[in-house]
């Protein structure tokens, strides 16, 4: 729980961040008509979007199986990612809809010291944000503060092309605005793609874990002859498996019983994120 906590803590820290970033850029581009201060608001705000994920999944995470749900709540959050992705895909529409019109008719946007001073503060605080959740997310080994970390350089490299295009719009290039907003589209449109791949993945119980890295774990294991059907479903941090393994056909139940324990033990210690395993014990000579 001290770990959940943790985890929880960092999520809501980057939460606000998140927020105040995309709010900022979403007022003052909507003010001076820059649709590409606009999109990298948007983009911003589905930052804060898989924080909030990331404080759902804890949540159900928290949650033990029970009699209706006896392999747990991990599916949930998946079927939240699956909603969030739509939205995207919506937001991806407006903006996309914004640039046809401004292509219409003319087109100007308003680039003031403020402009500027909101993108670059907003810039430092997304690159900051990034370090904390990195450094953070190695500390508690969650893999889930890692990756929204390495998803926020996303938006980085998209404040920067919001500022490129700050640039050239003083310079005289109108339509840079509108272009960046194009590519600021793409780069949104890419986040919900990847979310609908990773929650069908989920669903489909797409294999999780490398099967020959757990077969070298556990021929290594005392008693062990061999190993197959070795299957694993579920999502990153919460993965179930069952194998069959290959013992002495002369040994007793018992003893065949602490070799599926130890083969148990050494997998939980290789893999962490495995929540449930399902040894089948077999005789050496039927598994050839």
């Amino acid at each position: 729980m001290d770990r959940t906590d943790a985890v929880r803590r960092v999520l809501i820290y980057t939460l606000i961040a998140n927020t105040a970033v995309a709010v900022a850029k979403m007022v003052y581009g909507h003010f001076t008509n820059s649709i590409a201060m606009v999109s990298d608001g948007f983009h911003s705000l589905f930052d804060g979007i898989s924080n909030v994920i990331g404080l759902v999944g804890v949540w159900i995470a928290s949650h033990p199986p029970d009699r209706d749900h006896p392999y747990g709540h991990k599916k949930y959050e998946t079927l939240f990612t699956i909603a969030i992705a739509v939205m995207i895909f919506l937001t991806c529409y407006q903006i996309l809809r914004k640039v046809y019109e401004s292509f219409l008719e003319e087109h100007r946007v308003a680039v003031t010291f403020f402009s500027f001073a909101v993108m670059i503060l907003t810039l430092a605080i997304n690159i900051v944000v990034m370090m904390y959740e990195m450094k953070r997310g190695r500390e508690l080994k969650s893999d889930f503060l890692v990756a929204d970390a390495k998803h926020t350089r996303s938006d980085i490299l998209a404040s920067m092309a919001v500022i490129v295009s700050l640039i050239l719009t003083v310079l005289g290039c109108q339509r840079i605005d509108a272009v960046i907003g194009i590519i600021i589209t793409v780069l949104i449109a890419r986040i919900g793609i990847g979310i609908l791949k990773t929650a069908s993945d989920i669903l489909v119980d797409t294999v999780c874990i490398d099967t020959s890295a757990i077969g070298d774990v556990v021929n290594h294991v005392e008693g062990v002859k061999g190993c197959h059907d070795i299957r694993t479903r579920g999502t990153e941090g919460s993965v179930f498996l069952d194998l069959h393994v290959l013992v002495d056909p002369a040994i007793s139940v018992e003893r065949s019983h602490e070799i599926a324990d130890r083969v148990e033990s050494s997998i939980r210690g290789r893999f962490p994120s495995v929540v449930d395993i399902v040894v089948h014990v077999e005789p050496e000579e039927r598994g050839r």
